[in-house]
């Protein structure tokens, strides 16, 4: 049993790090706030003074403003509804015995260490390229007219990119979820002549309840912030500006850091709303 005198040994020992990491977690929070009351355009005058809730209220009534939110909402939905359908059943495939299991293993899980501007180059030039990407040839061999992927069909490519790198994630930790559970509830079920749609449907799916939790509260902390592939891929043209992508076009395109700044606060914001209702759900499926 700990003392009160180790309990304030290991309180001393951790001052450090909690001192660090509030440090880094609000001096930027902090600059944040400052400059968002603030007409700050550093290669157009620098600071010209306070201006209060101006960047606010022109930020959320610019005409960019809530077709981001919305373009956010349905790229973080669509990876989510992807990555965890298909980790279900990968995690279910993973699960059964196969020559090289080890390795298969490994293959799957291998594209969530690709880093994202690799992995969207690959995609973009690779797989998507109208004139020399896999599936034009793809589309050529069936006697289709072969599509510009990023441009006519721009928001499915870009989930599916996304989903790509985020599969092997839910993937481990649903298949993690799935050895944990007890065999002889599906030898049980399997003896009394339950089918295995109905094994999965009542035994290893509310298993994996938790699991799913949080596997899409993670990837939707993530996905709020995701840059990189549209930055690559379509740069925010065809329909794929998320609110990221605008604080960030306000901020280095248009120069105007106050601007960015007040964005920057209603990302923060959007992330909170979306983090507190996760929590909710997953709190409640780890009380049961």
């Amino acid at each position: 049993m700990a003392t009160q005198h180790s309990r304030s040994a290991a309180r001393l020992m951790m001052a450090p790090a909690v001192v660090l990491l509030l440090g880094w977690m609000l001096v930027p929070l902090t600059m944040t706030l400052y400059f968002s009351f603030k007409k700050y355009l550093p290669l157009r005058g620098g600071d010209l003074g306070w201006v209060g809730f101006e960047n606010y209220v022109r930020f959320v009534t610019s005409s960019a403003f809530w077709p981001s939110i919305q373009t956010t909402l349905v790229l973080v939905g669509g990876v989510l509804i992807i990555t965890t359908v298909l980790g279900i059943l990968l995690a279910l495939l993973l699960d059964q015995p196969m020559w090289g299991q080890g390795p298969v293993r490994i293959l799957v899980i291998a594209p969530f260490f690709v880093m994202p501007t690799v992995s969207a180059l690959v995609w973009k030039n690779f797989f998507m390229d109208a004139n020399y990407g896999l599936f034009s040839y793809l589309w050529e061999f069936f006697g289709a007219e072969p599509i510009q992927w990023l441009s006519q069909a721009s928001m499915p490519s870009l989930v599916l990119i996304v989903s790509w790198q985020w599969l092997p994630f839910a993937t481990l930790i649903l298949l993690t979820a799935i050895q944990s559970l007890d065999s002889e509830q599906l030898e049980a079920a399997e003896m009394d002549g339950a089918p295995a749609l109905k094994r999965f449907w009542f035994i290893i799916l509310p298993h994996l309840s938790r699991a799913i939790s949080v596997v899409i509260l993670i990837q939707t902390i993530f996905l709020l912030g995701i840059f990189a592939e549209i930055f690559v891929t379509t740069g925010g043209a065809f329909g794929t500006k998320t609110l990221t992508y605008l604080i960030y076009q306000r901020v280095l395109e248009s120069q105007n850091i106050g601007l960015g700044s007040a964005g920057g606060v209603y990302a923060i914001i959007l992330a909170n709303i979306v983090a507190i209702f996760l929590m909710r759900i997953v709190g409640k499926n780890l009380d049961n």
